[in-house]
């Protein structure tokens, strides 16, 4: 017998496909932002073409996803008064200042300057131009802040009071710089540099496979390998600092993690496969290696993790989901340490830019930034459950008082809409990383275009 979903399933499932469909945008146009404000550094630097070509091409690119980012975004931002009107009156004195601090510092910066960086190369100085490229980039990494504030203080709320059902605030450094916020800020800036670093690779393969070996498509397939190098074991580190904070404060949401039942003496094992089953509350199947759970979560041999069992069956996360999405997450994340290692060994041997099974490993690598992303926030937001704020406020009661029939018949047109919009939208980005950067001296086509160089009105530092 099939249980109809209620009208608070419904508006969870809603939430959970706008916030898919929104954050891989951000997360692209976060770290395409920063690229190309390196590149056309290194343009005014060397005088290079093709910093030029590669700052034209990408910028088109990071338009149509920032574009696409902001309006998917708006949409969230009502989703909170329609479908989740207890949430905010509730948290609305926290989250409505936080949200506005975005607008006021974040998105008007990059409003004010995106037009400059997109349509301004011929109408002001090179210096003023890479000026406004630098503050959009900016501004994207301000709004990261605000949102991860936000979203932060949700998950480790402090500096507040309940008055009269609604948070009020007491102490606005502490609900900004809220326990997890550190982690949550770096962790996500990280993987928005990772997402972008896959996808510029995975553009430079699939010209490298096509035939190209000018040096914009070695440049940018050069430059995004050197990144995830650098980055993709960093954020190992930083995800082992996180894991240790949310130990610490959602004991709950690790042992959910882990598919940890019993709180084991002398040493927690760890599950690397199984099949958490809330009803038996037991991990079917699992495959456990002594100690090893103890190790990487309390850094110490017979360090103790708390069972999900110690918590009340009402406040426990849905381990069948977090466990494997969790794993999700930290296989690709392996995977991208040893993608990028492959790259630094066949660079050292020269052979980089002629390995065809190494570019069509970075082909098939181009989408796992944006999977281990979802991975990531699917771990984040339903180990967070059953609370909407932890330990303050239950998801279940945050929910607007709207009929299943209402939220089914929104959920449905969203999914209509969100396909055609952001699918066109989609084949439009796929269609511009296919075109490629401007071959030397002319358009990606090859037609003769403008000049790629130096443009001669320019006021440019001297070499």
């Amino acid at each position: 017998m099939h249980t109809a979903l209620s009208a608070f399933d419904l508006a969870r499932l809603q939430f959970a496909f706008t916030i898919s469909f929104h954050i891989v945008f951000p997360a692209l146009s976060i770290g395409l932002a920063s690229f190309i404000a390196v590149l056309e550094w290194r343009w005014l630097q060397t005088g290079k073409a093709y910093y030029k070509d590669l700052c034209l091409f990408w910028s088109k690119i990071f338009a149509v996803a920032f574009g696409m980012g902001v309006v998917s975004g708006v949409v969230m931002s009502y989703e909170f008064g329609t479908n989740w009107s207890g949430f905010s009156a509730f948290a609305g004195p926290v989250t409505g200042p936080l949200l506005m601090y975005e607008v006021m510092t974040a998105f008007f910066l990059e409003a004010g300057f995106l037009g400059i960086m997109l349509f301004g190369w011929q109408r002001v100085s090179a210096r003023a131009h890479f000026g406004a490229t630098l503050m959009v980039a900016v501004g994207t990494l301000i709004s990261t802040f605000w949102i991860l504030a936000s979203n932060s203080w949700m998950q480790t709320p402090q500096g507040v009071e309940v008055v009269d059902g609604h948070v009020v605030p007491v102490d606005w450094f502490k609900i900004i710089f809220n326990p997890s916020f550190p982690y949550r800020l770096v962790h996500m800036a990280l993987a928005a540099f990772i997402v972008t670093a896959l996808v510029v690779s995975a553009v430079g393969a699939w010209h490298l496979l096509k035939g190209r070996r000018d040096a914009a498509v070695k440049k940018m397939f050069s430059m995004a390998l050197w990144m995830l190098l650098i980055l993709a074991p960093i954020q190992a580190f930083v995800g082992d600092q996180h894991g240790l904070n949310t130990r610490k404060y959602q004991p709950a949401k690790i042992a959910a993690i882990e598919g940890l039942w019993n709180t084991e003496k002398d040493g927690t094992a760890l599950n690397l496969f199984g099949i958490p089953d809330m009803q038996a509350e037991t991990t079917r199947y699992a495959v456990s290696i002594p100690h090893l759970g103890s190790l990487i979560l309390t850094h110490s041999w017979d360090g103790q993790i708390r069972g999900l069992k110690d918590f009340p069956p009402q406040d426990r996360p849905d381990s069948t989901v977090v466990f494997w999405s969790f794993r999700v997450m930290a296989g690709l994340g392996t995977l991208m340490i040893v993608f990028a290692l492959t790259s630094w060994i066949l660079r050292r041997g020269g052979r980089l830019y002629d390995a065809k099974w190494f570019q069509r490993c970075a082909l098939a690598m181009g989408p796992t930034g944006f999977i281990s992303l979802l991975a990531g926030w699917i771990t984040t937001e339903v180990g967070r459950q059953p609370w909407v704020v932890y330990g303050m406020k239950r998801t279940v009661d945050a929910v607007s008082p709207l009929t299943a029939q209402q939220v089914g018949i929104s959920l449905m047109a969203f999914i209509v809409i969100y396909f055609l919009v952001f699918g066109t939208g989609v084949y439009y980005l796929f269609k511009l990383m296919h075109g490629g950067p401007a071959l030397p001296g002319g358009t990606p086509d090859g037609v003769p275009g403008e000049v790629h160089g130096r443009p001669a009105n320019h006021a440019l530092p001297a070499a």
